[in-house]
């Protein structure tokens, strides 16, 4: 094989995964105007079904456009050299490969975050915003935008940084530095991302006393879930939607409810939402999940150190010269195949995770609250009800909501 099959080979993946995704969108847009099944016929009146119907069509349209405008993006900047460009800037202003590499994909992020800006903005304070779900002011959408870059710097630019110093000392052999590196970071992050990133975007409260805690503690005490953390995060500052989860292990772990999800769910409702959350912990699924991505991420390092040398990458993308840098990112989209594969095994795995903490908090609280603070979830987040079985099973990492309704009625 030469760099021009392998360059064909780029474009073929990039240009086929997007058509593929694309033919998964429309399908599901199709089904937009089916009948909603009898058990939903209730989360809707027929205002809100037609608002629904609306902000779904609309959201589909925009998905169009920004996916559109981003891998033509992409094809223009691998056909017209753009990666050997930015290469020779990187160049130019060092010579050290750390350096280089981490300005090449500074470069890289920079500008796809200025030119992919103006489609988030339009979805925050346009789309969102017409149906009643925006809370984000301009102020916070820039502050957002500048915490994240310096998140990414900081965090992304360090692990970047030490994986191609591992590659310069141990060669084809650093994936297992890497993996290592990875792997620790995963878990410390795992344990420690609600009390040392959370806070840089939201702020967090203790739960007040009072009966909802009284009731949450009691369901705790009730299934010997020790729970001395429970926290509330001010969701409200960006959207009126709602969520809760679960984070953290051993000592670290606690339940988060964003404030919206207090505001729009009864107390019973609420309970049952955490009974959820804390089946997923008492079946290990945290931990299950930890590994699989630990493990999953060690494969794709060993993967990439068996390529990562071959000056076929770099030349494939235009660049003569070959590096870490450039190798890893025709990697990433060589790869990308066995990714889409691993995540449709991740999501089966999720889904049936997500029946078994319902199961679990069917049979530890009431699942009649559950099904209802489900129903209201979707109702204040105009979900699709009718999405198509292929789109759930490429794309959802949770059941449909007539799927997790069917599951939990049977045997209530």
């Amino acid at each position: 094989m030469n760099s021009e099959t392998l360059f064909y080979i780029i474009i073929g993946i990039i240009v086929i995964d997007f058509i593929f995704d694309k033919i998964l969108d429309a399908l599901n847009a199709k089904h937009f105007n089916d009948p909603i099944p009898n058990e939903l016929e209730d989360v809707y009146d027929t205002e809100e079904y037609e608002k629904s119907q609306r902000y779904k069509k609309e959201r589909f349209k925009f998905g169009i456009i920004t996916s559109t405008f981003s891998v033509l993006l992409t094809l223009g900047f691998i056909v017209f050299d753009g990666f050997a460009y930015v290469d020779e800037i990187a160049r130019s202003i060092s010579d050290n490969a750390i350096l280089i590499a981490l300005i090449f994909f500074g470069i890289i992020m920079l500008g796809s975050d200025i030119l992919m800006t103006p489609f988030s903005w339009y979805s925050t304070f346009s789309i969102e915003e017409k149906y009643g779900f925006n809370k984000t002011t301009k102020g916070t959408f820039f502050l957002d935008k500048i915490k994240g870059l310096a998140m990414t710097v900081i965090v992304g630019g360090g692990i970047l940084a030490l994986i191609v110093w591992f590659y310069q000392f141990a060669g084809d052999d650093f994936w297992w530095y890497a993996w290592i590196l990875v792997a620790v970071f995963s878990v410390f992050m795992n344990m420690f991302y609600a009390k040392l990133i959370v806070p840089l975007f939201n702020k967090q409260t203790p739960l007040n006393d009072g009966s909802l805690r009284s009731k949450i503690e009691a369901y705790a005490k009730n299934v010997g879930f020790k729970l001395d953390n429970i926290f509330v995060i001010d969701g409200s500052k960006r959207s009126t939607k709602a969520n809760a989860y679960f984070s953290g292990f051993g000592s670290e772990k606690r339940i988060t409810l964003y404030d919206t999800l207090i505001n729009d769910l009864e107390e019973e409702e609420i309970v049952a939402v955490l009974a959820h959350e804390v089946g997923h912990y008492k079946k290990n699924h945290i931990i299950v999940n930890l590994t699989a991505s630990i493990l999953t991420t060690g494969f794709t390092l060993w993967l990439l150190s068996l390529f990562v040398g071959n000056p076929l990458l770099s030349q494939a993308l235009g660049v003569a010269e070959p590096s870490f840098h450039i190798g890893l990112v025709a990697f990433g989209i060589l790869y990308s195949p066995i990714s889409e594969i691993t995540g449709l095994i991740m999501n089966y795995i999720s889904r049936k995770f997500e029946y078994q903490a319902d199961n679990f908090a069917k049979n530890t609280y009431d699942g009649s609250f559950l099904i209802s603070s489900l129903k209201k979830l979707s109702k204040n987040t105009l979900s699709n009800l009718t999405p198509h079985k292929a789109y759930i099973f490429v794309h959802f990492s949770h059941p449909s909501l007539l799927q997790r309704y069917r599951n939990l009625k049977a045997g209530i």
